[in-house]
């Protein structure tokens, strides 16, 4: 039995045999768009669960808040890794988010192949279920997830589906005032 040093990081100072972590931590494929879904929704509502947050878009270190209200600036990380070296060793690359798509464009996916509307409708339905082996859901009483953010679905589907074309010509127009 190999043994792996643990640090303090995972709130052990001694050894743990390898077979712990082989136990603890296990790999699912997810091959469908369903088994994707599924899981993202689990993740982002795990806070919720926890009673930790009241509602997705509050929840900490969720991709739905991320996705939500973005903070992640993937060419400010990448500079501020470069400088300090830390990229050197790291064969992983950096990257942000997949963006829902909706539709398949001219035969390729780059995204997820499902509306961001109609995720963050999944993800409000799926966190109002009360479990009773979770301390927590989402208040059946709170407004719908599109109302809590104050987006008009009709807007916002336009805006999640025509993201680039929508965001191209405002950074376009940007620059030119500069």
């Amino acid at each position: 039995m190999a043994i792996t040093p643990a640090g303090p990081a995972f709130g052990c100072s001694n050894l743990i045999p390898s077979n712990w972590w082989e136990s603890r931590f296990k790999s699912q494929a997810l091959d469908t768009e369903e088994a994707l879904l599924s899981c993202m929704a689990y993740v982002d509502l795990n806070p919720i669960r926890a009673a930790m947050a009241e509602t997705p878009e509050t929840s900490e270190h969720t991709s739905i808040k991320e996705r939500i209200h973005p903070t992640f600036d993937l060419a400010k990380a990448i500079s501020r890794q470069t400088e300090q070296q830390a990229l050197n060793e790291f064969s992983v690359p950096l990257k942000p988010l997949l963006g829902f798509e909706g539709v398949i464009r001219n035969g390729f996916q780059r995204g997820i192949l499902f509306s961001f509307e109609d995720y963050l409708e999944l993800v409000d339905c799926t966190g109002r279920i009360s479990r009773s082996d979770k301390r927590g859901c989402i208040d059946e009483n709170a407004l719908p997830i599109l109302e809590r953010l104050n987006l008009d679905p009709r807007r916002w589907c336009e805006r999640a589906t025509q993201f680039e074309d929508t965001y191209q010509d405002y950074r376009q127009s940007r620059r030119r005032a500069a």
